[in-house]
């Protein structure tokens, strides 16, 4: 944990000594699912290293991307779980290899009273993740799928730190809730229009 401490400097070394003690690191692989929809929360869970994606699926099997975890943020439905509520609404999984913190809930629900910079992460992230998910909300009410795929792909270069994305048409189209076929074509025209190289393993976004 000492190596990661500079991604939560905000926060009290009481609070630190305290994640550290209780807490264990997990190493985990890309496509590793970290927590299903319908299964219990039994920890919160906090980014160290690597990327995490989460998303809601329907019962058909389509996603509905929400938003990525990336190191020093929290998983916003872990974080406010308490006794009553401990059922997940939604997917998180591995993008690549990731290392995440995860803290039983039964030692983090006294850190809202005791540790005021516990308090102001907790409401951060809510705060950060309601703004990430209303931008999204936006693009799907208000754009057409055209530009839902440029603003999707320039969100990905942006949080993946990257102009390669290591991705395919069938995975955007999942998290698009779109077709293959669809998000070829618009690649497609993407490409034409050099916004975007194809590469055999990927995107290249120029």
């Amino acid at each position: 944990m000492e190596e990661y401490r500079h991604l939560f400097s905000e926060l009290e070394s009481g609070l630190l000594d305290e994640m550290t003690s209780k807490g264990r690191i997990v190493h985990v692989n890309a496509g590793d699912v970290l927590l299903q929809s319908g299964q219990n929360i039994r920890n919160t869970m906090i980014m160290l290293d690597g990327l995490v994606k989460l998303y809601r699926e329907s019962d058909e099997g389509n996603e509905f991307f929400m938003y990525h975890l990336n190191p020093g943020d929290g998983c916003a439905l872990s974080l406010i779980c308490d006794r009553t509520f401990r059922q997940s609404s939604v997917t998180a999984k591995a993008v690549v290899d990731s290392v995440l913190l995860v803290i039983p809930l039964d030692e983090t629900e006294s850190w809202i009273r005791n540790y005021r910079t516990w308090h102001q992460f907790v409401v951060g992230t809510y705060r950060n993740r309601y703004n990430e998910l209303l931008e999204t909300i936006d693009h799907i009410a208000f754009q057409n799928m055209d530009e839902r795929l440029e603003f999707y792909l320039k969100r990905h270069r942006n949080t993946m730190n990257t102009n390669i994305l290591k991705i395919t048409n069938t995975e955007i189209a999942q998290e698009l809730n779109s077709s293959r076929e669809v998000i070829s074509r618009l690649m497609k025209k993407l490409s034409e229009k050099g916004k975007i190289r194809l590469l055999k393993s990927g995107i290249e976004i120029l």
